[in-house]
């Protein structure tokens, strides 16, 4: 019975083929030593093709350079290291990865590294796109590695367009220090919400921004921010504009009417002239009103 079961137990080359996860193996030298079948679908590589490869080459951007180091950092320092990785395709398209890198240790040995890794977007995609509010997905270089479609409705932003690019990009650039302080803020804080300037359709609106981090395990990037339309800063904003044009249109107005005033002035015998200069002054004290109500 014993060998039996020994003979159907699997074997761990066909529990990693089964695991939905893409794993992949390295030596130190970064060389790819095993690649699954779900790395295959992931990555476009086949095994075949792969194994033998430096894992640059096939799977790490030129974004994620740095990235990669402090993953090397970490494992070398006995840690393992989780969190959203911007990685390749074969096709040259990069996407947001989970990844999970643990160290393989021989003897307190580091001598090889194992990662286990999926496509972030289709892992959240599901929530992010019954949001109303546009939600994308940024890495510490503030690259969007996902947007949702609300992106599109909100601020005409196409989502082929703005995947791959830094958010930083389409922020005002009076706002992008808030946007930093933002997303550099304590994790644990309830209110890591800001207003800030986005363009949209050749312009600037107001929109509010929710930061949420992906994993709260130190070294780890990967946030999403939420967002949308600041009612309350649009509303501030079509009134400065209805000010403007108020006092723009009044404006002119009260000075043809001082102009008309000024010359009826030099026509006119000292009664009427005594109460056209009354009229004059009235004249004089709305404008400066008009021009104090619109600079508060």
């Amino acid at each position: 019975m014993e060998t039996e079961a020994l003979a159907v137990r699997p074997s761990a080359d066909e529990l990693l083929q089964a695991l939905g996860h893409a794993v992949i193996a390295t030596d130190m030298q970064g060389t790819v030593l095993f690649w699954n079948d779900a790395a295959e679908q992931l990555y476009g590589w086949s095994a075949a093709d792969a194994v033998g490869l430096d894992i640059t080459e096939v799977t790490v951007p030129e974004v994620s350079q740095q990235a990669a180091a402090e993953i090397m950092a970490a494992l070398r320092d006995g840690r393992s290291w989780s969190g959203g990785f911007p990685v390749r395709r074969r096709g040259g398209e990069v996407m947001h990865a989970l990844v999970t890198d643990s160290g393989v240790y021989r003897d307190g040995e580091l001598i090889g590294i194992v990662g286990a890794s999926l496509n972030l977007g289709d892992a959240v995609r599901h929530l992010m796109e019954r949001s109303s509010d546009a939600a994308v997905l940024v890495d510490e270089h503030h690259v969007i590695s996902y947007a949702s479609p609300a992106v599109v409705n909100l601020f005409g932003w196409p989502v082929d367009g703005v995947v791959g690019t830094p958010l930083t990009d389409r922020i005002h650039p009076d706002d992008r220090q808030d946007f930093e302080e933002l997303l550099a803020a304590d994790p644990s804080r309830a209110d890591r919400v800001g207003e800030l300037r986005v363009r949209t359709a050749g312009t600037w609106s107001w929109v509010e921004v929710a930061v949420t981090d992906l994993y709260s395990r130190p070294g780890s990037h990967g946030q999403v921010c939420n967002i949308r339309r600041s009612e309350r800063l649009a509303r501030l904003e079509e009134r400065e504009r209805i000010l403007e044009a108020v006092h723009s249109e009044v404006l002119q107005d009260l000075f043809a009417a001082a102009l008309e005033l000024d010359r009826a002035m030099t026509l006119a015998d000292p009664p009427s002239a005594e109460r056209i200069d009354a009229a004059r002054e009235s004249v004089g004290r709305a404008m400066e009103t008009l021009r104090e109500v619109v600079k508060a």
